[in-house]
């Protein structure tokens, strides 16, 4: 027997109402909520499921399900969102619109970005209103991140390699991510310290004295949260070659052991492999290249540089060096693993994303 349930109701779009549907859809940059909601009703115009819809725009079936009503009942007035209490607005829509297409779309005169005062003069309101309307946009013009898209041409194939490693680790094996934290800084502030105290923050100067640095070499067991580290005053291919030989020291002797690490040019010189391939029971899993966030032992180095360093105050190299094994000596008396939850298939559709947004910023790419 087919199966029955509540009745859709069915979407008839006038052409008017379709061409207003589709401006909002293209919306994304300064309308975001609108464009979703536009992109609902267009899809579930066309006859598609709301389970179908929901996984088109990436929301629930429930989601899609509101929106649909909201149409069928209000139309196009249905999509915008309801007045909520309070004292009525001084500025209309079609200001804030105005204020959120000119923050996403243009730049102030010799300048690479607008701020609250430069955008209340463009738009004749005050910087606190301009400042509200991005606050509630969610828009920080004054903000910028850096990323790099990998272009190694095995990305797929080492992605799948690495989460797997994590996700599904082979048996009776061990697996280390190892890297090197290099030019480690020993600096101490040139005036003493002033502690915290009730009511006020800890306040040190901002200038400091440097002292030498260190490379940490670190290799973190993915099961167990154990860390090994060591301290060198350099970092190349021969102190490089003495970590693998203390992993191999303090490693169990009957288990293969699987090492992720990046590309650097140390891990790769003739004399490592020359080792390795004495040494059949080491794996080696590079992280594409630029993709240094798939090794985990980054994230245990962002812990080091957070809790020891970066408000630490070491006067020499030996000082810093007790820092770092103190770190490492507190974190194996309580060892806690970093728990992977992203699989292969969800970061490369990341990426995916990712790559289609920056060419359709850029089409000239």
């Amino acid at each position: 027997m087919a199966r029955t349930g509540r009745p859709k109701a069915i979407i008839t779009l006038s052409n008017a109402d379709r061409a207003e549907l589709e401006r909002f859809a293209a919306r994304t940059r300064s309308a975001r909520r609108l464009a979703f909601r536009a992109k609902i009703i267009l899809a579930s115009a066309a006859g598609a499921s709301d389970v179908a819809v929901a996984r088109r725009v990436r929301a629930s079936a429930n989601t899609v399900g509101c929106w649909r009503k909201r149409f069928v009942a209000q139309g196009l007035d249905g999509l915008f969102d309801e007045p909520r209490p309070g004292a009525p607005r001084t500025i209309n829509d079609a200001a804030i619109e105005q204020v959120v297409v000119a923050t996403l779309e243009r730049t102030p005169k010799g300048a690479t970005h607008w701020s609250t005062r430069t955008m209340a003069k463009h738009q004749g309101l005050s910087h606190t209103t301009v400042g509200r309307i991005w606050r509630a946009f969610g828009l920080q013009p004054h903000r910028s991140e850096t990323f790099t898209i990998s272009r190694d041409p095995r990305l797929i194939e080492k992605v799948r390699d690495i989460v797997g490693l994590y996700m599904s680790p082979p048996e009776n094996a061990l697996v280390l991510c190892v890297d090197e934290k290099s030019q480690i800084q020993a600096l101490n502030r040139t005036q003493p310290v002033l502690p915290m105290r009730i009511g006020e923050v800890e306040r040190r100067t901002h200038d400091y004295d440097r002292h030498g640095t260190t490379t940490l070499f670190a290799a973190l067991d993915v099961a167990t949260g154990n860390v090994l580290g060591k301290c060198y005053p350099r970092h190349r291919a021969t102190e490089f070659l003495d970590f693998l030989r203390a992993i191999e020291a303090n490693m169990p002797t009957d288990l293969p052991i699987h090492v992720v690490l990046d590309n650097y040019a140390t891990h790769k010189t003739p004399g490592v492999h020359r080792w390795l391939a004495k040494r059949p029971r080491f794996h080696l899993h590079f992280t594409p290249t630029h993709a240094s966030w798939l090794n985990q032992v980054e994230r245990w180095f962002g812990l080091l540089t957070q809790r020891p360093l970066r408000r630490g105050a070491h006067t020499s190299v030996a000082a810093l060096k007790r820092a770092i094994t103190d770190f490492i000596a507190a974190n194996n008396e309580a060892p806690k693993p970093f728990t992977w939850t992203a699989s292969a298939d969800d970061i490369l559709a990341k990426i995916a994303r990712f790559a289609q947004r920056t060419l359709t910023a850029h089409p000239a790419l």
